[in-house]
């Protein structure tokens, strides 16, 4: 029963859309009307600017993060990751935004941040070196997950393993459109780093 319910309001967390949020108070604009339309830290700092997508971002990693913590608020005894995916399911198809929601990078991130402080470190490391070579959101979120499922083997956590897996599957799924356009070479590359 408490899997149930912590899944339940990790959800609901997960389903706050931040992007829609900043968006409408701090610059009366509907993020899905612009851009990718896409409800994620991308879209935003494509839309907004550095400023806003830095806000969303952070706000998103939270809700992961919140997610995890859950069953340690309450002293439970289940498996803190599990109830940190419906987080990311939340973002990803939140139920306050038409279930149109971001591609779960920052989410994922967060749940991870939630119990493995370390790993959470290497993926932001490996993300920010990926996107000042690429310059590319899409690439370096993709082969992040990559890497971190490579280095979370070297942890012999394999709860993490498997989540860090299914979330790497789940993300590059959420990004074959992005895929096409980088085949292209239509896909926008980032101006601000």
């Amino acid at each position: 029963m408490e899997y149930v319910l912590f899944a339940i309001i990790a959800y609901l967390l997960g389903s706050i859309p931040s992007a829609l949020i900043v968006g409408k108070v701090g610059y009366n604009i509907d993020i899905r009307e612009h851009g990718s339309g896409n409800l994620g830290g991308t879209n935003t700092f494509r839309v907004l600017g550095v400023k806003a997508g830095i806000i969303v971002t952070l706000a998103d990693i939270l809700k992961g993060t919140l997610a995890t913590l859950i069953p340690l608020i309450f002293d439970a005894d289940v498996y803190r990751l599990a109830i940190g995916i419906f987080a990311v399911i939340g973002h990803t198809y939140p139920l306050f935004a038409r279930f149109k929601g971001g591609k779960a990078v920052a989410t994922s991130g967060g749940i991870i941040l939630g119990v493995n402080p370390l790993l959470f470190g290497v993926m932001v490391l490996t993300f920010l070196v990926t996107l000042k070579i690429s310059k590319f959101v899409s690439l370096s979120s993709m082969i992040t997950g990559v890497v971190s499922f490579v280095v979370s083997i070297f942890f012999g956590d394999v709860g993490i393993m498997i989540v860090i897996g299914v979330l790497t599957l789940f993300v590059i799924y959420r990004h074959i459109a992005n895929i096409k356009r980088i085949l292209n070479k239509t896909e926008p590359k980032i101006k601000w780093m």
